[in-house]
């Protein structure tokens, strides 16, 4: 039996997700697990404020978040010198490095997990600092494009979701680097699976009841309901014919603003995704983070639109880029897309089988080796 470190951020809800079923996972094979928020690790209120200022950023002045992502995130060793890693890895990772290493110390931890970018400098902070004194560190990368700030080469294991980043982190700090695919839980998976072989799920009803006739498409607006156009959008699916059933996370004013739309579904927070899946047809994805990977498991094929600035963006075009997911530019494409890949064919059964494809190892067992 070993004991996990698994240090992750409330930004939102993914990285939390990812921590939380590698915990389980980990556990579930006899291992004790403890998970951190970096957040609480920060001086008081600097990690609410910090979530906060990120959180405005995103939803009121996307421009302002683009620039410091291609300030701070993109390598700048990109084209053909070398990474500044003390550059990389910033003052925020220089205070909370002391931090963090009391709760390994507190912990007694044998092995370290991040599950954010920040961590995975954190840790490899640390162990450049105290070498054979701190702990092996995995990083489980769960962005498509592996920006620079995921990237520190004294840890020791990173594990990718597709093989074009496993490449990528290897080239850039030396370490092993191996494909895992996204980790969700398995109720995805089970919901995924041939219609004949799953029990029917309640939402099937519901969205029969709701839209009788018209292929339930989903609109993913994360746990902060971030994104540009979001109810035109749902306008524009229902419109054509289509149940948009637009996910509002915990975001109320656009839930409230969404259920004055004809033919549309606004919802807050849903606890039973893998069944609201299941009885769905497609995906409206803006940031290539857990919803979609988890819709991948679910066999839902996955249309990036309107993707949010920064890793939003460029996951969705490394999803796009792999075969996993279409990504369109403008309405009319949209509709193109959900046309072949919302009902049944052959273009869906392709996307379908590409999706499933990406989940090729347990991440868990990786990190236990």
């Amino acid at each position: 039996m070993s004991r996990f470190l698994i240090i992750s951020a409330s930004m939102g809800a993914g990285h939390d997700a990812v921590a939380s079923e590698l915990a389980g996972r980990l556990r579930a094979d006899g291992h004790r697990a403890a998970r951190v928020d970096l957040l609480n690790l920060l001086p008081s209120g600097a990690g609410r404020s910090l979530r906060a200022a990120y959180r405005t950023a995103l939803r009121r002045c996307p421009w302002a978040y683009q620039a410091v992502y291609s300030a701070f995130f993109h390598d700048r060793g990109a084209s053909g010198g070398a990474t500044d890693w003390s550059s990389a890895t910033g003052p925020l990772a220089a205070v909370l490095a002391p931090r963090l290493r009391r709760v390994v110390d507190r912990w007694r931890a044998d092995a370290l997990v991040s599950t954010f970018h920040q961590a995975a400098q954190v840790t490899g902070r640390l162990r450049k600092a105290h070498g054979g004194d701190c702990p092996p560190s995995t990083v489980v990368v769960t962005d498509f494009a592996v920006h620079r700030q995921w990237l520190h080469p004294d840890n020791s294991l990173y594990l990718c979701l597709t093989d074009a980043a496993a490449v990528r982190v290897r080239a850039a700090t030396g370490r092993p680097a191996e494909v895992c695919g996204p980790v969700v839980p398995a109720s995805f998976t089970a919901a995924g699976r041939e219609e004949s072989d799953r029990q029917p799920s309640p939402w099937a009803a519901e969205l029969a009841r709701r839209g009788p006739g018209r292929p339930a498409v989903l609109v993913s607006a994360g746990a902060w309901g971030v994104g540009r156009g979001l109810t035109a959008t749902a306008r524009l699916l229902a419109d054509a014919g289509h149940l948009p059933v637009l996910l509002c996370g915990n975001d109320h004013r656009l839930r409230a603003r969404a259920a004055k739309l004809p033919g549309v579904l606004p919802l807050g927070w849903i606890e039973d995704l893998p069944g609201l899946m299941a009885a769905s047809s497609a995906l409206v994805d803006n940031a290539a983070g857990q919803t979609a990977v988890q819709a991948l498991a679910a066999g839902v094929p996955v249309v990036g639109y309107r993707p949010i600035p920064g890793h939003g963006a460029e996951g969705v075009r490394e999803m796009a880029g792999a075969g996993i997911t279409e990504h369109v530019a403008d309405d009319v494409a949209l509709l193109g897309a959900l046309d072949r890949l919302a009902r049944p064919g052959p273009d869906r059964d392709r996307r379908i089988a590409a999706g499933r494809a990406v989940f090729t190892a347990d991440a868990a067992k990786l990190v236990a080796r």
